[in-house]
């Protein structure tokens, strides 16, 4: 029979103890105090140890959870550097407007979140008068990342600077004037507010670890100063709940970056109810940070609670905070103090005897107002706190009601997010409460009115020159819009002469075009090349020696492939970004060195490259993100379409990016076949996003390129092509006529597939007696882009036909278009087509097989599309049905 209290394995067991008497001791002495004062005490004095011996500088293994107080005591508070009368004053106004402004809103049944604000105010209020950099001081001025439900709030404090009128805050959620302000931190609808989108939750935490990175990148690198700008993420506890809040939270400690502080807003309540119903979120998430090497701040109680631990000799206060759950602290401050007194301090006697100290009033403070991210002072010492740390990331968790100050209407309700206003009643209810000059008079026709001191009030200046002396307004988003000089043209001219009798995938082409304009003088240094660990994969370790891959520390150890020409170089000036295994954070490097241009004013030229599958369609979402930002730079789907992988397969066998990345507005998407259409292209995005774009030109763009791991015969490229490249589409090589009579079709391919379509002009010349011209479809979504403007313009009165039509125009016979696609994504331009349209595809799922054996499955191989071309000439009574079944035999149908 075993023994049921017999001692676990444990590490310890491995090493020697050279004094096996003395450990004895000392557990004794441990049993000792367990006896005599109870296994409370015995659990202090372990802990007390534990603190003194990292104090006196032993190493030992951190706790990851501390008890549920203050990381700061009140004693240990830094004094208050403001007048906090004043700055009380200004948040009323703050949260008075930003739930009018919701209010007035719903009444056009447009929304708006109240709550969030309102839990959050004195978190953002304290930033902005106290810590928060802007951008007319020295440097950058320090990045916000604001949550998304909170930006009425932001709004409001706008208005009271005066960058916002009343008529923007009536026009909330009412854009299409053309005055109005966007639901959320939005760069591209207030570019001149907002740097962040953020509502997308999980991105915001994710993209500000590499933003933090991204200032250390530019700092080592010698490209910018940004020794003063400092992150902010403001999140919410349930937001933490997603994968890409606490993905990278690990390489934030590894790299250091003490300039990034995550103030996460722990008012226990998502969207629908409590974040941790039967557990307590606060302290799974300081252990989540801790474990990862963060500094953890906890901010949880307000002043209020003083007393309460001061009477607490016992220790029972701090034990039963530590096992209740979030969702009945969450009823407690909804309920009376006669249900406190019973279910909290009824726990256990010594909580009871401790009970009959406190007044009601005293217990209703703590208990349904007191926490501390609403106290100025215990948020200010969390922030002080966190600039002042060095060598770690900090998260601050500060402890909030969900709908503070908005009547108990309100908060902690479960369901007050989805709340969109208050009542008249309510309001002055509030007014009341926050102390407001806001007459009843003022509520005219059930309308709640917004508020204002005056523009020359001492709250207003009060603001004003707070934010003067940290570099001007914040949040705000600045463009220094400096054109980067051309590259030098050898690098591109490298590819128009094609490859000659050597074969070369497009991959190859394009990491080589690269590598080349990464030399040039002027702009070689701004180029920010991305990989998420396969770089080998597509050619690019020639770049690990000359280029460096960035580390932080440099390298400090010998690599294993020293003595090898193209071995691994880490360098803390490198240029290179190589992610490890996380798409999402590359993804999140690329938006960082994409916005540069106006987060700091260096204009930088990412481009990442990826196995195309795991783009659009794993980080999908993170491209919008980019595209919300007004981000540049050239993302690379290599290895692309559905058939060019040998052997991979389903999971890797990419068929349908185009037709995601056609979603996007700000993607401008490419599948170029040959070398030369790559340098076209990448010159041509080079000029439109860093140089002199073009009058109606939108310079905020990306690229999305697709190349292929198949190495061809790369052709030099034909005369008077790159007007079409650019645009989409041009004819790459006209048939000879087979004869006078003979039928005639066009085909168009793009990507990989020329190589079949040109394969199949052979054939049908030489087999059927058919003539057909070969057209290379650089860019479907360009023009199916250009055909969408047109049909605008025909709706203003304006005529101009598409591109694609003017192209074709006159081409005699049918239409066969071809990819390594799903044929959706050809068919984007059918209807502009005025010939009989069809196309061949790849639709379904991938498969693992040969080139030749997959091709030949999707039915796209040049066999295939010769088939498909007789069959469209049969329908036209072209040529007689007989050919097409004699077509199929032939060929092994």
């Amino acid at each position: 029979m075993t023994d049921p209290v017999a001692k676990l394995p444990s590490e310890l067991d491995q090493l020697p103890d050279r004094d096996p008497e003395e450990t004895a001791e000392w557990a004794a002495s441990l049993d000792a105090v367990t006896k005599a004062a109870g296994p409370h005490r015995a659990a202090y004095l372990m802990r007390r140890s534990l603190q003194h011996a990292e104090g006196a500088g032993i190493a030992l293994p951190k706790l990851l959870e501390s008890d549920y107080v203050n990381t700061i005591p009140t004693s240990a508070e830094p004094a208050f550097d403001g007048d906090l009368e004043m700055e009380s004053k200004i948040t009323a106004w703050n949260r008075w407007n930003a739930a009018a402004m919701v209010t007035r809103g719903s009444r056009f049944g447009v929304g708006g979140h109240i709550a969030t604000f309102a839990s959050a105010a004195w978190l953002y209020e304290t930033g902005f008068n106290h810590f928060f950099r802007g951008k007319e001081g020295d440097g950058s001025g320090d990045q916000l990342y604001i949550q998304g439900h909170a930006s009425p709030g932001i709004y409001a404090r706008a208005f009271l600077d005066g960058r916002l009128g009343e008529q923007q805050l009536d026009n909330f959620r009412q854009e299409s004037g053309g005055d109005g302000l966007p639901s959320y931190p939005h760069p591209r609808r207030l570019p001149w507010l907002w740097e962040f989108p953020t509502v997308s939750m999980g991105l915001g935490p994710l993209s500000a670890i590499y933003q933090a990175r991204f200032n250390r990148y530019l700092a080592n690198r010698n490209i910018k100063d940004t020794s003063n700008s400092h992150v902010w993420a403001f999140l919410g506890d349930g937001e933490m709940d997603e994968p890409e809040s606490t993905a990278a939270l690990a390489l934030a400690a590894r790299e250091q970056l003490d300039n990034l502080t995550f103030v996460i807003n722990c008012n226990l309540q998502r969207l629908d109810g409590p974040v941790r119903a039967n557990f307590r979120v606060v302290q799974e998430l300081e252990g989540a940070f801790r474990g990862a090497g963060w500094n953890v701040v906890k901010t949880l109680w307000g002043s209020a609670w003083d007393e309460l631990f001061q009477l607490d000799t016992q220790g029972a206060l701090v034990r039963r905070l530590r096992e209740v759950p979030d969702a009945q602290f969450q009823t407690y401050a909804t309920r009376d103090v006669a249900y406190i007194r019973e279910h909290f301090f009824g726990a256990e006697p010594a909580l009871a005897e401790l009970a009959k100290l406190l007044s009601d009033a005293k217990i209703a403070e703590c208990f349904y107002t007191s926490r501390g991210g609403h106290e100025a002072r215990k948020v200010y010492a969390a922030y002080r706190a966190a600039v002042e740390h060095k060598g770690a990331p900090t998260v601050i968790l500060a402890q909030t009601v969900k709908g503070y100050t908005l009547g108990k209407g309100f908060e902690s309700k479960n369901a007050n997010h989805q709340m969109k206003k208050l009542s008249t009643d309510e309001f002055k209810g509030m007014r009341e409460l926050l102390g407001l000059p806001i007459p009843d008079s003022a509520f005219q026709d059930g309308l709640v009115p917004y508020g204002h001191p005056g523009t020359d009030s001492p709250e207003v200046r009060y603001l004003q020159e707070r934010r003067a002396a940290l570099g001007g307004p914040a949040p705000a988003r600045r463009v220094h819009a400096v054109a980067l000089p051309e590259p030098e043209e050898r690098a591109f001219k490298a590819l128009y002469k094609g490859s000659g009798k050597q074969e070369m995938a497009t991959t190859m082409a394009f990491v080589r075009l690269v590598k080349d304009l990464m030399r040039d003088k002027e702009t070689g240094r701004r180029w920010v090349p991305i990989v998420p660990d396969e770089a080998r994969t597509f050619g690019m370790e020639s770049l690990f020696p000359s280029a460096g891959i960035y580390s932080p520390l440099g390298q400090t150890y010998e690599p294993v492939d020293r003595d090898q020409l193209m071995y691994y170089k880490e360098a803390k000036d490198g240029q290179i970004l190589n992610e490890g295994i996380t798409e999402a954070g590359a993804m999140a490097d690329f938006i960082a060195a994409a916005t540069s241009y106006a987060t700091h004013g260096e204009t930088m030229i990412p481009f990442y490259i990826f196995y195309s599958m795991f783009g659009w369609q794993r980080t999908g979402d993170q491209m919008w993100q980019l595209a919300d930002q007004l981000g540049k730079g050239f993302i690379v789907g290599a290895t692309a379409g559905r058939t060019t992988l040998t052997g991979e397969g389903l999971q890797h066998a990419d068929g349908h990016s185009h037709l995601i990345a056609s979603t996007n507005p700000a993607s401008l998407n490419y599948d170029p076949a040959f070398a030369y259409e790559i340098a076209v292209i990448v010159k041509d995005g080079l000029r439109r996003m860093y140089g002199q774009a073009a009058p109606g030109e939108d310079s905020n763009v990306f690229y999305y390129l697709t190349v292929y791991n198949e190495p061809k015969r790369q052709p030099a490229m034909p005369e008077g092509v790159e007007e079409g490249i650019v645009k989409g589409l041009y004819r790459f090589k006209e048939g000879a006529p087979a004869s006078e009579d003979a039928p005639r079709l066009q085909l168009i391919g793009s990507g990989t597939a020329i190589h079949w379509v040109l394969a199949a002009q052979e054939l049908l010349a030489a087999d059927w007696g058919v003539t057909a011209d070969v057209w290379s479809a650089t860019s479907w979504g360009e023009l199916r882009r250009d055909a969408l403007e047109s049909d605008e313009a025909l709706l203003r009165g304006e005529e101009r036909v598409p591109y694609v039509t003017q192209a074709l125009s006159g081409a005699p016979g049918p239409v066969l278009a071809v990819s390594d696609w799903m044929r959706a994504v050809p068919d984007q331009i059918s209807q502009w087509v005025e010939q009989d349209w069809s196309s061949l595809g790849t639709d379904g799922f991938g498969i693992s097989d040969t080139r030749e054996g997959a091709r030949r499955h999707f039915g796209v191989d040049a066999e295939s599309v010769a088939v498909a071309a007789l069959a469209q000439l049969a329908r036209r009574g072209e040529i007689p049905a007989s050919k097409v079944k004699e077509a199929r035999e032939k060929y092994g149908m």
